[in-house]
């Protein structure tokens, strides 16, 4: 019945080639462990007990949960179709459930590293330098996304209020406040800016290429890339790696929860909860403080 399920997925689903060859690959193995382990030769004949002994042994061979859920999902489409052709009465996938993915926690840049990177000895004293100061300090400071920052026009600049709109998902507008340092640093980067495109106005974009032009990701990535590698120690070096870092050291500094929510932008609460992680300098400094052996 592979075969015919095959056929299926090729010309009834039309899944992609890599899809199809994916799925032939899940069940020849589970036909396989099938047969050595329980005798049977037909995949119609396994019971949920059988099925669920194959998922343990993918475990314990050290496939990851995700490998792992996506042979379930095979088993669960391939025992469908077998329920719809008649070829078997009860579904046995039923009692299946997938794994929990382990959640992954957000990298950050430890303050002092993100201290060295902001230095202004690190930049060039013309017009890129600037830029790209402002870049790194303003997805620090205020935690913008890049596809934020990228839309960010001079008239969103509100240095009398000391604060700036964004536009975030969904076009929802929010105010994020910025520093008297950060105030005074946009005024010297509109400066420099105004000097170098004199006939750019307040509707012009804030962060623009060599050329004045509107920035674009993969420019943003190379500024905040060059910049995270002189210092950081994270695996990752990407703007939302900043968004991370903006979060995490607020709430390492004891920031309410929903405000950093109202900050970053979320829907919801759960997505801001990930960044109550600690650091590790956090962890050592609560522990020599509190414990009586330390």
């Amino acid at each position: 019945m592979i075969e015919s399920f095959v056929t299926y997925l090729q010309y009834e689903k039309r899944s992609s080639p890599h899809t199809v060859e994916a799925y032939e690959r899940d069940l020849t193995q589970l036909s396989e462990f099938l047969e050595l382990s329980f005798e049977k030769e037909e995949l119609a004949q396994a019971d949920p007990k059988e099925l669920r002994a194959w998922v343990i042994d993918l475990v314990e061979q050290g496939l990851s949960s995700t490998s792992v859920n996506r042979k379930i999902a095979t088993l669960r489409s391939y025992y469908k179709f077998l329920l719809r052709r008649g070829e078997i009465i009860q579904d046995p996938t039923y009692k299946l459930k997938s794994l929990k993915n382990p959640k992954k926690l957000p990298e950050f840049v430890q303050e002092k590293s993100i201290a060295s990177v902001l230095e202004e000895s690190v930049y060039e004293d013309d017009f890129r330098g600037k830029r790209d100061r402002m870049v790194m300090e303003f997805l620090y400071l205020t935690g913008v996304r890049l596809s934020e920052l990228i839309v960010l026009r001079w008239e969103d600049i509100e240095l009398n209020q000391d604060q700036v709109k964004v536009l975030g998902k969904r076009k929802k507008e929010r105010i994020i406040p910025i520093t008297k340092g950060l105030r005074q640093n946009i005024i010297s980067y509109q400066k420099v800016f105004e000097e170098t495109f004199p006939k750019a106005g307040q509707s012009h974009y804030f962060i623009v290429s060599n050329s004045g032009k509107k920035s674009y990701p993969m420019m943003v990535y190379r500024i905040v890339r060059k910049y995270l590698d002189l210092f950081a120690q994270t695996s990752k070096r990407s703007p939302h790696v900043l968004r991370h870092t903006f979060a995490t050291h607020l709430l390492n500094k004891g920031a309410d929860l929903n405000a950093v929510k109202d900050l970053l932008g979320h829907a919801n609460l759960a997505a801001t909860q990930v960044y109550t992680h600690n650091s590790m300098e956090k962890l050592k400094a609560v522990f020599e403080q509190a414990h009586p052996k330390a």
